[in-house]
């Protein structure tokens, strides 16, 4: 990580710019929503998944490349590799 300019008391850290819902990362991963929905309890928002909110309390699951990528790790763990 980058250090922050002298004085401003921290690190530099990438900013998120880009999530993926739900229904997106199902197709990105080749699965379907629901067995996403099933393995998403296993992250927290550092882990990538977050919630989009919009009007009129309407939200979805969302989830960062990182939690892309953590699902894709589950999913390989538990989904693929039993046996």
């Amino acid at each position: 990580m980058e250090k922050a300019p002298p004085g401003s008391g921290g690190l530099i850290v990438a900013a998120i710019t880009r999530v993926y819902t739900i229904r997106m990362a199902a197709e990105i991963l080749g699965r379907t929503e629901d067995l996403l929905w099933d393995l998403s309890d296993q992250l927290e928002p550092e882990d990538g998944m977050l919630w989009i909110q919009d009007v009129g309390g309407l939200e979805t699951m969302a989830f960062t490349a990182f939690g892309l990528q953590n699902l894709r790790e589950i999913i390989s763990d538990q989904i693929d590799h039993v046996g």
